[in-house]
């Protein structure tokens, strides 16, 4: 009976610690919504903007884009009430009515909805330079992010599992239109990273880092073979403006548990030389508690046997640092040479307490088991990086070189603590304890070079090379 209640008790303490923790409201079920966009005369609106908000604090919760019919669909959305927002240029912002998602109701056809024409003012002009929220080109969607408020004091992770067709699990995997095995890019340069590794660093980005989200189902010949499932790339900002310029940002979110980002960036550019960095700091401090009540019954006759009734309380505090320092020098009106340093560092406890009552099938308190469990991760990253470009002509004719060196350290502690209890709250004996230690050491050389040359009709030919050493340890 010991050994059912230790594996009992080790089964709650990690499924608490690793699944609970993080597990999404509304709990495993998803629903889906689609629907129409049209204008005043009936006609079919392509790429429209489509937003899903949750009715009650109008939070966002998806973005999409309306594909070349004015259609839409956006899935795997938890049970809630929501309502959709469409948005298009030269239209005004329309809204459909609110709606439920929920296992009885798990597919929601939207009512098309019209939208129509922007007011047109005679009184003065203002002409105000504005990206769209979403683009859709030939071979990709771009999200501009800071074209949303709403992303205003999230981590890159936030704004990412909000874009169109991602989706990021309770672990951090991050998959593109159900499909896993996405190759995430920053700048255009490989992440190497997966899974919460990936999650981590994304997580330490700040969403004024950010400038803009490629994701492309199809991607271009010269991403490497390793993304079949898609390619997302993040890129960063760079300052564009001559001489010297600066910002400094915070924010504030209160919940059960207050949390607090900031970020600083220092950028330098004239002529020939355009110098940048970035400092940002994000505290998280979150809870989840979990409850689970089971029945122990025969296989033949049925007849409950026995009753676990167990509950389970977790806290996170996790701290995210992130650094960025980068030069690109203008060799000549053809050549530029550059090169960017990054590092990041995640220093976290997830902490969870687990307490199961036993009963006998009239309810009779039989015996009480607790489970402590607590991982201690530090994750550090550092990556290097030296970058060419030349261009050829004004066809767009180009060569592309990089040289990188990335560098993945971390430890993670995981004790589990196990204890025994009657009736009366005391010990029955020796509390069994397990000990965890996982540390990882990865580093990783690599070089490659792309070449492009546009040819008639929109063709592109493309071609290039790519080397790379790994040691992990």
């Amino acid at each position: 009976m010991k050994q059912i209640f230790f594996l009992v008790a080790l089964f709650a303490a990690v499924f608490a610690l690793n699944a609970g923790a993080q597990e999404k409201p509304g709990g495993p079920f998803m629903g889906k919504v689609k629907g129409t966009v049209k204008d005043e005369s009936a006609r079919i609106i392509e790429t429209a903007t489509i937003t899903l908000i949750r009715n009650t604090d109008s939070t966002v919760v998806k973005m999409s884009v309306a594909d070349r019919s004015g259609h839409y669909t956006i899935e795997l959305i938890p049970a809630g009430t929501y309502m959709v927002m469409i948005s298009a240029v030269g239209h005004q912002t329309a809204f459909s009515g609110p709606f439920e998602i929920s296992q009885a109701n798990p597919e929601v056809d939207v009512k098309a909805i019209e939208l129509l024409p922007a007011v047109k003012t005679e009184t003065g002009v203002t002409v105000v330079a504005r990206r769209p929220l979403i683009e859709q080109k030939t071979d990709r969607t771009i999200v501009n992010v800071e074209a949303a408020v709403t992303n205003v004091g999230k981590s890159a992770l936030e704004v990412l599992e909000k874009s169109p067709g991602i989706t990021v699990d309770k672990d951090g995997n991050i998959s593109l239109k159900g499909k896993s095995g996405v190759m995430v890019m920053i700048d255009g340069r490989p992440s190497y990273l997966s899974g919460q590794d990936l999650a981590n660093m994304l997580r330490s980005m700040t969403a004024s880092q950010l400038d803009q989200i490629e994701i492309m189902t199809n991607p271009p010949a010269k991403y490497d073979a390793a993304g079949n499932a898609g390619v997302i790339n993040i890129k960063t900002k760079k300052n564009k403006q001559f001489g010297y310029s600066g910002s400094i940002t915070t924010g504030y979110t209160q919940a059960f548990f207050p949390r607090f980002n900031e970020a600083a960036s220092f950028n330098y550019r004239n002529g020939k030389i355009n110098f940048f960095s970035n400092l940002s700091y994000n505290r998280n401090h979150r809870r989840e508690s979990l409850s689970i009540y089971r029945n122990f019954r025969t296989a033949g006759t049925k007849e409950i046997t026995s009753i676990f009734d167990q509950v389970s309380n977790m806290q996170n505090r996790s701290h995210y640092y992130s650094a960025k320092l980068g030069m690109d020098y203008t060799a000549s009106k053809k050549t530029t040479i550059g090169f960017v340093l990054n590092g990041y560092y995640n220093p976290s406890t997830w902490e969870s307490i687990t307490n199961t009552d036993i009963f006998d099938p009239n309810k009779v308190l039989l015996s009480k088991t607790g489970a402590y469990s607590e991982n201690k991760e530090k994750w550090k990253n550092f990556s290097g990086n030296i970058n060419l470009t030349t261009v050829f002509d004004t066809t767009g004719q180009e060569l592309s070189a990089n040289v990188d060196y990335v560098q993945y350290r971390s430890s993670s502690t995981q004790p589990l603590i196990s204890s025994y209890y009657n009736t009366s709250g005391q010990l029955t004996q020796t509390p069994d304890t397990l000990m965890g230690n996982l540390p990882q050491d990865i580093t990783i050389y690599s070089a490659k070079a792309d070449y492009t040359k546009p040819l008639k009709n929109g063709a592109k030919f493309e071609a290039g090379f790519k080397t790379s050493y790994v040691k992990n340890r």
